[in-house]
């Protein structure tokens, strides 16, 4: 409820008391709020302080307002911790949603000199180029493109990529995979990430850079993706 004679502003405490409903699943992704008429009514305030709350809910991603229609509650962004390496598909399986790639293009290029760099190879050795889109349950959650060395992967073939590159790696060749570092900052979608992630040219994005090391400190893949900032997000825990 809402305590006006709390130190706490009122438009804080019905930003939390919808924040929690949603957190609780009492509100659930898609569902339609009452107008700020009725929380204002409800709850003996004024519209202004319910259309704060409602803002600030929605520049935290949990609501969202569709011009004509009111405001709705979000889908909720899926968290990726970065204390742990894990692909793609084995992170989504882990948080009980369904993995799955839309493969764009596979074949061997020769490396150009970033990616050599990148992989520690000579320019235009040969290496893997995939480009894919990751899906959880059917939504897009980044366009990605890869490069591996196929001098150390050997064997890589389309089905294998539709499935998961780390199992294979670490399965079939026997290839330790320990360690990887990230890169990621800030953009907006161009015309090519938001029509295959499906938003609005020019709505948020996160770009990722990863290398990925073997045990023996040789880089097996480099990775570049865009991620959709609407539905990912990323935790890091840090200890002093």
């Amino acid at each position: 409820m809402i305590n006006k004679n709390s130190p706490i502003p009122i438009y804080y405490q019905l930003q939390e008391l919808i924040r929690d409903l949603i957190d609780k699943g009492e509100l659930k992704p898609g569902a339609l709020l009452p107008p700020e008429r009725e929380y204002a009514e409800k709850f003996q305030i004024s519209r202004m302080t319910v259309r704060q709350a409602l803002t600030q809910l929605v520049h935290d991603g949990y609501l969202h307002r569709l011009q004509g229609k009111g405001t709705f509650v979000s889908e909720r962004k899926i968290e990726q911790p970065l204390h742990r390496l894990r692909s793609f598909t084995e992170d989504m399986v882990a948080r009980g949603l369904k993995p799955a790639s839309q493969l764009l293009s596979f074949e061997i290029i020769p490396a150009p000199v970033q990616i050599a760099s990148n992989l520690s190879i000579q320019e235009h050795g040969p290496v893997y180029e995939i480009k894919r889109i990751r899906l959880a349950d059917n939504v897009p959650m980044a366009f990605e493109s890869s490069y591996i060395s196929a001098n150390l992967a050997k064997g890589l073939t389309e089905q294998i990529v539709k499935n998961s590159v780390y199992a294979y790696l670490e399965e079939e060749l026997k290839l330790e995979i320990d360690h990887a570092s990230q890169v990621i900052e800030s953009s907006i979608a161009n015309e090519v990430e938001a029509n295959f992630l499906k938003i609005n040219i020019g709505s948020p994005i996160m770009l990722i850079q990863q290398q990925t090391f073997l045990k023996d400190g040789a880089p097996i893949e480099y990775v570049r993706s865009s991620y959709r900032a609407d539905r990912y997000k990323f935790m890091i825990q840090m200890k002093r």
